[in-house]
Parts: C-alpha cells; structure tokens; sequence
C-alpha cells in the first residue's frame, strides 16, 4: 500500500482553536496521513490562525511565511491555511499570499478532508454559522491525553466595543447536553479525567437553542458520566448568574469551585465605552456574591488596560479594585484596535509605553496577592493532577491542584515519590512561590513520601491533658 502521506500541524491562539485544530487532526488521521512534528519532513503543512487582536495576526502571518520556506526547501506539496485569520481576510490573504494553495475559515475543519483527497479550489472559506461541533466529528487530542478542551457553543451574541469575534466567529451556537454528554464519554473512554469547557460567552450557554437548555444542567449532566473526575468552567459573563448555577459550582462533587469570569476592567467610564451592559459596582458585587456562596472559591480573571479614553484615574480605580478583590489569578492584555469595531474608531488612543506601564504595575500589583493566596495552601492537603516529568527539570513530577487551570495558572512540583502522568493523587503542600506550589505526595494510609529530614509543614496535633 506504500508509506503513509506525512502532515504536520501548526495551531496558534486560543483555546478553542486547539480544539478546531484537534478536529483536523482527526480528518487527516482518517484520510491516512501521519503527523509529523518537523515541518521539513511533512507533505501537507496546515496553519490553523488566530486573527482575534494585531500582534495574533503578526504572530500567524510570520507562521504562514516560515512555513511556506518549506515548499521551496522541503517536500511539502500543499500549504493549508484555517482559523480565523484567512475567516477574517480571506480576499487579503487570497492576494498577498499566492504560496498558500488552500484557505479555510474558522468552520470548515471538516473540508481538510477534501483538501488532502486532492481538491483543486484554493478559497474553502465558508459561512461560520453552517457549522457546530458534534461529537462524532473526528478529533484526536493534542498534548495531555487525560485532560480534553470541550467547546460547547461557536460564536457569539455580545456587542463588547473592543471585540471583532463576532463578525467572523457569526451568532452563538451551542450544542446540546446530549450531543456533549455523548463527547465526554467518548473523551473519557479515551482516558480525559479533566474536563475544561470553553465558549465566547460560556454563560450563555443554551440560550440560543430551541430547547433552552442551561450552563448548571449542562455540569450537573457531565458530572453524571463515569471515568470524568475534574469540570471547569471557563469565560464565564459576570451578568445572569443564576443561584442554580452557583449552587452547582459550590456543591458538586466533580464541578470544580473555579471561576474563570474575564471582568474587563472596573472604571465605570471604561466599562461604559466597551460595552460591557454594566458599571463598576458590579464587579465588586459579583466578587462578595461567589466569595459568599463558594467555600474555597478560586478566581480567576482578566483585564484590558490602555483602552481608548481610559484615563489615570480609571487605572487607578482598576488598581483598587484588583487590591480589593485578592484575586487567585489574573492576566493584564494590551488594548489592541481591531479594524470594524467601535474601540477601534475612537480617537482618544493611549500612548502604548503609557498602556505597557499600565500593564506592569497591575501585573506587579498581583503577583504577591497571588502568592500570599498560595501561601495559605501550605501545610494542606489537595488532590493533584499528575500531569507527568516536569518541565524545568527531569528530577521532579509536576502537576495542578484543582485551583490551577491548564496551561494559565501554574503548577505544583512534585519532589518525591512516583505516579502516572492522569493520576488524581493526594498531596502535602510543603512550600510556594508566586505562581506554583511544592508538594510531597500522601499515601493510601496518610503516610508522606518526603525526605529523611524534610519539616512536615503542617501544624502537630493538640495534646490534651487530662486533669486529675
């Protein structure tokens, strides 16, 4: 039958993109390609792009002229470009890329397969809202096999000032409990313990079906399926949270008391000019709501500084603000202006080094809030995802507790003992720093793996005394 074709993948920003990306590589794994990790080596060189802010799209222009070297130089015959980028500027793209032999939009995964069957039409860029992810399309996982991305709805409905996602991503799209319920299990069956779900407007799940469903019955109904021991949430909207939703982020075994709600920033006058449906009393009302109904809540959040009109009292009130709220996690973004959008007409721009300097004091305002949060962990007890060797050195394990979402928030290193990379194990927190834990693992009958003279963090037991 001869040697299977070779492909090799390139997979640029977000989170949901991996997931696109995923599905492709399943359409080339049917159509009996083997992934190849060096380009040069690969016959089909696919680019799935992000083209959401300026320096993404810079980011996935560079990707499409380094891997275009590799027709000249290499045995690639075809360079695919997907993702959002050629979805956004197809007839730019079209134009100024004419070593590109086929494009494809945000939604057309499924058309790889007519790509790499031989298909001689360059543009494949389609209408985003005639695809939804179902759980029968092919997918095979990237990276850590015992932790999956699940998308539960494309595209959405807000009119944020800032944001294009909208007018390339189309209308929100979510997919049913029972279509994803089917995808957890088969994800499970393959050995995913960790579910992560992700949306534009995660909040918004269900909204848009014919049959409304909810974001609460969609966890409670993933919890249901077996082998799946971990849920998060994230990007969730800080508007419409619903006491059942809260409920089930507080109480359910396997949902995870994990907020991953992106606030924007805290300014009333900033807020109002992105869109956002809400002021600044808001964010600290929506903070004191979750911190009250979730026992050992973990928040995780995000802002945009340097935004048109933002002014230095603005900052400062966001600067209040994330003092005031000791969040767990936070990521500062450069405003960036998008072509089609509000923001990106508005003639009050703030100088860049201004929105940088912005960006570095809120960061340098977080990072010991952020290990003043870990520090609390030290001498507890968590369960921990093995997540295999760690990455800074061969003679530690690594992994995440709960509180710690793939790939944003962190790690626990792991100095003695053994475990399998999936493995949700019990852990002694010895130490930490401002943005990981150290942890020796506990045993079955609460014995700790540590060192001979390893201090034992945790405080000694209370004698008491009995008087005569």
């Amino acid at each position: 039958m001869g040697e299977p074709r070779t492909i090799h993948f390139v997979s640029l920003g977000c989170a949901k993109n991996r997931v696109d990306t995923e599905v492709m590589l399943g359409v080339s794994d049917q159509s009996g390609f083997e992934i190849v990790e060096d380009p040069a080596e690969a016959e089909v060189i696919v680019i799935n792009t992000c083209g959401f802010i300026g320096p993404a799209k810079e980011e996935s222009v560079d990707a499409i002229l380094e891997m275009s070297a590799h027709k000249a130089s290499g045995s690639c015959e075809k360079l695919v470009v997907a993702g959002c980028l050629s979805q956004r500027y197809p007839d730019e793209l079209s134009r100024e890329l004419p070593e590109v032999d086929h494009f494809l939009g945000s939604s057309d995964m499924l058309k790889l397969k007519s790509v790499l069957g031989g298909a001689k039409e360059r543009m494949l860029v389609g209408n985003p809202a005639q695809y939804t992810m179902r759980a029968n399309d092919p997918r095979v996982l990237s990276g850590q096999t015992h932790r999956a991305y699940v998308k539960i709805a494309e595209g959405c409905n807000r009119e944020c000032s800032f944001c294009a996602i909208p007018s390339f991503r189309g209308k929100q799209r979510s997919r049913t409990i029972e279509d994803l319920v089917r995808e957890a299990g088969i994800l499970a069956a393959a050995g995913v313990v960790e579910l992560n779900l992700i949306s534009q407007d995660t909040i918004a799940y269900g909204r848009d079906l014919a049959k409304r469903e909810s974001l609460d019955e969609l966890l409670a109904a993933l919890a249901e399926v077996d082998g799946i021991r971990w849920i998060r949430a994230h990007y969730l909207y800080p508007e419409k949270l619903s006491d059942s939703l809260i409920e089930t982020i507080a109480q359910h075994e396997k949902v995870l008391p994990y907020v991953d709600m992106p606030l924007q920033h805290a300014s009333d006058s900033v807020l109002r000019v992105m869109r956002r449906g809400h002021g600044g009393d808001r964010m600290y009302k929506v903070v004191e709501r979750l911190r009250r109904a979730i026992p050992d809540l973990v928040f995780r959040t995000t802002f945009i500084v340097g935004h048109p009109g933002e002014t230095e009292t603005d900052f400062e009130e966001l600067r209040s603000f994330v003092e005031w709220a000791e969040f767990d996690h936070v990521g500062v973004f450069l405003y960036s202006p998008e072509d089609g959008t509000p923001s990106g007409d508005m003639a009050d721009a703030v100088d860049s080094d201004v929105a940088e300097a912005r960006r570095e004091a809120l960061m340098d305002l977080q990072r010991p809030i952020s290990r003043e949060r870990l520090e609390l962990r030290v001498g507890t007890e968590l369960d921990v995802l093995v997540e295999g060797v760690s990455d800074e050195t061969d003679l530690l394990l690594q992994g995440r507790w709960w509180g710690q979402a793939p790939e944003v928030d962190g790690s626990v290193y792991l100095a003695n003992g053994t475990a399998r990379a999936g493995e949700i194990r019990r852990v002694l927190v010895t130490d930490a720093a401002d943005y990981d834990l150290m942890g020796d693992f506990i045993d079955a009958r609460g014995g700790r793996d540590a060192p001979p003279d390893a201090k034992d963090p945790r405080p000694p037991k209370v004698k008491l005394r009995t008087l005569p």
